[in-house]
């Protein structure tokens, strides 16, 4: 029998407590410093940017946007299945999706600023066993950077090459799978303390609690009505306005509306008159 998680208990690799954990600046900022390795200053985000649904409803995709002071741009998601073999070419969509929303129509090339794809993995993307895959595009030749500004990190919460690594992510990494009270305190970590410190917080909030638990709802509901809605919105999510138009309405408390702005195209024009999308 399954047995549903609360959101009390959930850990931080579900998609809903990660994107809603990181739209804090702080908390963003202090987790990507232990990912990039260098204090990063002030961070803005831009979380629920991208949703995505799978044709059979049960899988969303929850990315959180962020930037800093120089103007570098992150994209972090996590992830909790295996397709390993899609990863490469799912990284390569996302860094031309940050381009393409960075470039102004008329600017220069050099106005491209740097660019970081971050996932954060439940499994071993390449099955070296390594906490941390980096990537920068270079010269098959020569071995010298192309110096694009772009990087593509794979982190896997599981891996082994514990000396090649800083204790604070692997603290982290372990954390995303156990974020719970006694974990926490077995590690003695003052940045595992301040992250855990606020993902308390939030699974304490009653108001978003109850947001959790009706979007837990509406995808049940959904997937229990048959493939019919999933393949609809299937079809439209390619969409960025549709995108937008989900992230606006799980911001004003609409989630019920969901799946029937993705049936009735009335009503999602109606909706994207609304929020100017």
């Amino acid at each position: 029998m399954n047995t549903k998680t609360s959101f009390k208990e959930l850990n931080l690799n579900n998609a809903f407590l990660f994107a809603l954990a990181l739209s804090d600046p702080e908390l963003c900022r202090i987790i990507l410093e232990l990912i990039i390795g260098k204090p990063l200053g002030p961070i803005k985000v831009e979380t629920e940017k991208s949703i995505m649904f799978s044709s059979d409803f049960r899988s969303i995709r929850l990315d959180v946007y962020a930037s800093d002071q120089s103007h570098v741009e992150y994209d972090l998601e996590m992830q909790n299945e295996g397709d390993k073999d899609s990863l490469p070419k799912r990284s390569r969509l996302y860094q031309a999706e940050m381009d393409v929303k960075s470039l102004n129509p008329g600017d220069d090339f050099v106005c491209l600023g740097s660019s970081y794809i971050i996932f954060i993995c439940t499994f071993d993307p390449f099955e070296d066993q390594l906490f941390r895959y980096t990537f920068e595009n270079i010269c098959y030749e020569t071995g010298k950077p192309l110096n694009d500004g772009t990087c593509k990190i794979f982190l896997n919460t599981r891996g082994t090459n514990h000396s090649d690594v800083s204790p604070v992510l692997i603290h982290f990494l372990q954390y995303v799978e156990n974020s719970t009270d006694a974990f926490v305190e077995q590690m003695q970590d003052d940045t595992l303390n301040q992250i855990h410190r606020k993902i308390s917080e939030l699974k304490a909030s009653r108001e978003w609690e109850a947001k959790y638990m009706k979007f837990e709802e509406l995808l049940r509901r959904e997937h229990e009505d048959g493939e019919a809605t999933g393949k609809v919105i299937g079809t439209v999510i390619g969409e960025k306005r549709m995108a937008d138009l989900i992230s606006f309405l799980l911001r004003d408390g609409l989630e019920y509306e969901i799946p029937k702005i993705a049936a009735d195209e009335k009503l999602r024009e109606t909706y994207y008159h609304k929020y100017q999308l």
